[in-house]
């Protein structure tokens, strides 16, 4: 799917070749990439060459990644889904220069409001490692629940870590939207 989604500070577009440089900087960072389970630390240029192979167009709505792309700044994060045992999850991560400013919650409505208008999927999945309070602070805030806790292969800390699960269903969102 190939979508662009404007925003009243930004624009969440389809990843390109030339954003790898700015991928590869921001998560070669262990502060950022020791939050997400499927990011290695270090991540090299390589690294992110090899994901952005991955993004082609016409990917399903379940399989579609965002850049944030802050004017004067450029790629500055990622929110994306992919797909999971149970239905669509969401997953995204900032550059470390941008914490702080509400980015992602504004790129996560942004995102969620597009995957819930062009799907039927019942709810959307995601979840933080037990130590990321900022993540989790960003899905309560939105109406996710916690539905449980595991545990998940981080592959930066090349350790399996708790992580506490959440779900924000269709009727939540809808209801919040209104």
């Amino acid at each position: 799917m190939n979508a662009t989604l404007h925003t009243p500070r930004f624009i969440l577009r389809q990843p390109q070749v030339g954003d790898a440089e700015a991928i590869a900087r921001y998560l070669n960072d262990f502060e950022v990439a020791g939050n997400l389970a499927r990011v290695p630390f270090p991540y090299r240029l390589s690294d992110a060459k090899a994901w952005l192979r991955t993004r082609r167009p016409g990917l399903p709505p379940e399989e579609t990644n965002f850049a944030i792309d802050l004017p004067g700044e450029g790629l500055v994060g990622q929110v994306g889904f992919h797909r999971g045992s149970d239905g669509p999850v969401i997953g995204y991560w900032l550059g470390r220069p941008y914490w702080g400013q509400q980015i992602m919650t504004e790129a996560v409505i942004a995102s969620l409001d597009w995957l819930f208008s062009i799907s039927t999927a019942p709810a959307i999945r995601s979840g933080v490692f037990h130590f990321n309070a900022a993540s989790l602070a960003i899905q309560t805030k939105l109406g996710f629940i916690q539905t449980g806790r595991s545990t998940l292969l981080c592959l930066a800390r090349e350790a399996e870590v708790e992580h506490i699960d959440t779900i924000m269903t269709r009727s939540v969102w809808k209801a919040r939207s209104k």
